[in-house]
C-alpha cells in the first residue's frame, strides 16, 4: 500500500473531468542537480571518477570536476588538461613573482651507482622550503640531472664533474615520467605554492672503479617517495681514490663531508702544505673539523685514500654574493 501511495504522488489528471479520462503518469526528475555532460551516467561512477582524479593530481574537487566535464570523462585527458591549465596559471604567476628575492630553499643530493648529484632549488621563505610539493620539486630536479649525467657518453679513466647553471637546468627534460622541462616543473611548483622560485645550480660526479664519493647533507632529512635522495641546508662531495674498497669508506667519506661543510676549504691543497696563513684555505692542511690537534691530511693518510676534489653547495650563497657584490 505504502509504494501505491507513493506513486499515486506522481499522478497527474489530465485536464477536464475528475471522472473521465486516462490518468497520466507524469515523468520523474533525477534527484541530482549537478549533471553536465553525458559522462555523469550515473552519482555513483561521476563519484569515482573525481575522487581518482582529484588523488592522481592533487589539484581541487572544483578543478578536477571542470576538468572532467570538459573531457568528456576521459581521466586521461582530463588529468593532461589539468596540468596545461596549471602551467598556464603558474607561467603567469611566476611573471608576476620574479624579481622577488629567494634565499631560502634546498640543497638535494642523490646518488646511484657511480654517479652522484648536488642541486640547489630556492624559495622565498623556509615555510615553503618544508612543504612536500617544494621537496618534491627539488627531487624532479636531482632525477633530471642524474639521467642527464647518466647520459653522457663518456669512457672513464678517471673521474669526470660538471656544473649547471640556472638556465642550463632549466632547460633538462623532467623525466620519463613528466612532460616537458625543469622550467615546466618549477612553473606548476609557483602555481601551487604562491612563491617566487629558482633552479639555481647543480653539480654532478661519475667515477671508475678505483674512486668512490663520499658525502654528507647537513641536518639530513630524507625524501619521502626516494630513499637515497637527502635534503638539507648544506651538501657536499668529496671524492676519493683508493686502492680497494674496503668496510668504513661511506663513514670516512661522510666525515669528510662533513669537514668540508663546516670549514668550506677553497682547495684541496697537498700533504706538503704547512699550516697557518693561505693554507687554511687548502683542506689538507686545514685543521680536522672533528680533532682540532691534527690536520685533515693527518687524518687521511693513514686511511689508505687520497682526496682529490670536492665539491660544496651552501643554500642561498650565491644569493648572498650577489647582495655584496
Amino acid at each position: 500500500m505504502s509504494l501505491l501511495r507513493s506513486l499515486s504522488r506522481h499522478l497527474v489528471v489530465r485536464a477536464g473531468s475528475c471522472s473521465a479520462g486516462p490518468l497520466r503518469l507524469q515523468s520523474l526528475q533525477p534527484w541530482h542537480t549537478f549533471h553536465t555532460g553525458p559522462w555523469l551516467s550515473s552519482a555513483a561512477s561521476s563519484k569515482e571518477l573525481l575522487m581518482k582524479l582529484r588523488r592522481k593530481t592533487g589539484y581541487s574537487f572544483v578543478n578536477c570536476k571542470k576538468a572532467l566535464e570538459t573531457c568528456g570523462g576521459d581521466l586521461k585527458q582530463a588529468e593532461s588538461w589539468l596540468h596545461k591549465q596549471a602551467q598556464k596559471e603558474g607561467w603567469s604567476r611566476a611573471a608576476k613573482l620574479h624579481g622577488r628575492k629567494t634565499k631560502e630553499g634546498l640543497i638535494g643530493l642523490l646518488q646511484e651507482g657511480n654517479t652522484t648529484v648536488l642541486v640547489e632549488v630556492n624559495c622565498e621563505t623556509d615555510f615553503v622550503s618544508r612543504n612536500l610539493k617544494f621537496q618534491q620539486l627539488v627531487q624532479q630536479v636531482a632525477l633530471g640531472t642524474l639521467l642527464h649525467c647518466q647520459n653522457l657518453k663518456d669512457q672513464l679513466s678517471t673521474y669526470s664533474k660538471g656544473f649547471l647553471n640556472s638556465s642550463e637546468l632549466s632547460e633538462l627534460p623532467a623525466g620519463p615520467e613528466r612532460e616537458g622541462c625543469l622550467k615546466d616543473q618549477l612553473a606548476l611548483a609557483i602555481g601551487k605554492l604562491g612563491e617566487n622560485m629558482t633552479l639555481k645550480r647543480a653539480a654532478w660526479v661519475k667515477v671508475p672503479t678505483g674512486f668512490y664519493v663520499g658525502s654528507y647533507v647537513h641536518g639530513a632529512i630524507h625524501s619521502p617517495s626516494l630513499h637515497n635522495l637527502m635534503l638539507g641546508k648544506y651538501g657536499a662531495l668529496v671524492i676519493c681514490e683508493t686502492s680497494e674498497r674496503r668496510a668504513g669508506l661511506e663513514d670516512l667519506g661522510r666525515r669528510l663531508g662533513q669537514h668540508v661543510v663546516g670549514m668550506a676549504p677553497l682547495s684541496v691543497g697537498s700533504l706538503d702544505d704547512e699550516p697557518g696563513g693561505e693554507a687554511e684555505t687548502k683542506m689538507l692542511s686545514q685543521p680536522y673539523l672533528l680533532d682540532p690537534s691534527i690536520t685533515l691530511g693527518q687524518y687521511v693518510q693513514p686511511q689508505g685514500v687520497s682526496v682529490v676534489d670536492f665539491v660544496r653547495f651552501e643554500c642561498g650563497e650565491c644569493e648572498e654574493a650577489a647582495e655584496a657584490e
